[in-house]
């Protein structure tokens, strides 16, 4: 980020009561999203969250769990992994959720391997 002016693509954030009620999940399978790396989230701001924009109809992101095992493989921590899916990749021209949720994994993971 440069500056004060935040890039990022914007996006609330989940707790795990908030991910139990928009998934329909219970707690402990909502957990295991987490544990298996279905989503990924942070501590940074408090209590544990998950960017909304990783969730869609309800689930999570298809295409986010083999990223997200690409990133951590590349070393990022699961707080930078966060930050390199929201901010803009100038090798893609958007931020990686972006191509994500457009469909365009192969982009993004190819991208993430290049990571160190």
């Amino acid at each position: 980020m440069t500056g004060d002016i935040d890039t990022r693509t914007p996006t609330d954030w989940l707790a795990l009561p908030d991910l139990v009620e928009i998934t329909g999940e219970s707690l402990s399978r909502v957990r295991r999203y987490i544990d298996d790396a279905y989503l990924i989230g942070s501590r940074r701001h408090g209590p544990f969250t998950v960017p909304s924009v990783f969730i869609v109809d309800g689930a999570p992101l298809g295409s986010l769990r083999g990223t997200i095992i690409a990133l951590r493989d590349a070393g990022l921590t699961d707080d930078e992994a966060i930050d390199w899916l929201l901010e803009p990749e100038e090798s893609i021209g958007q931020a990686p959720i972006a191509s994500l949720l457009q469909g365009r994994k192969s982009e993004v993971r190819r991208v993430a391997r290049t990571l160190t």
